[in-house]
């Protein structure tokens, strides 16, 4: 697992050991940031499900402002404190040691123009965070969510979807909030 592109680029990332976190594959990450590749510049990033750090990271590494990133589970942060220096992007994140809950209330009235969402597969926590993280997004926020089985059916009715692919198991659905007619 590596940075792809950017001033960070090359740079190999470390990973926790075992399987209780399951890192995007660098094909999914490809995918994903090629969608991303002109809305990254400048940008303010949310990884609520952080484990290496990685997608944050490229999204830094691509010239994103800044960046939070969380996890719930203490290995998961020490490792992505040390991909954040090793990458030399540490000082343009926020790394919390916290639950996606926490995080959000955490971050009351801040915005973010791109989030991730890559939560443990089995959990099915997509949908409920979509509802919480609302309040924290901009008029042209994009969600990129990453989940086991299509959810877009179980999507909230303020996102619309902009795309969605599958890679392998793994199906990303990229996300806008809809237009609100006045």
């Amino acid at each position: 697992m590596r940075i792809i592109t950017g001033k960070a680029r090359g740079a190999n990332l470390y990973t926790l050991a075992g399987n209780t976190t399951r890192p995007t594959s660098d094909r999914v990450k490809e995918a994903v940031f090629s969608m991303l590749q002109f809305e990254i510049e400048g940008r303010s990033v949310l990884d609520l499900f952080g484990g290496s750090g990685q997608l944050a990271l490229e999204a830094l590494s691509r010239g994103a402002r800044d960046a939070v990133i969380a996890d719930s589970e203490r290995a998961a942060v020490e490792i992505i404190k040390k991909n954040a220096e090793k990458t030399k992007l540490s000082a343009d994140c926020t790394i919390m040691l916290s639950d996606w809950k926490e995080t959000l209330r955490r971050s009351s009235g801040k915005k973010f123009d791109i989030v991730f969402l890559d939560p443990p597969y089995s959990s099915g926590l997509i949908p409920e965070v979509l509802k919480s993280l609302y309040q924290h997004l901009k008029p042209t926020s994009i969600v990129v969510c990453e989940s086991d089985q299509d959810i877009s059916d179980r999507i909230d009715c303020r996102y619309e979807i902009k795309k969605t692919v599958k890679y392998g198991v793994a199906h990303v659905m990229l996300l806008n909030i809809k237009e609100t007619e006045e």
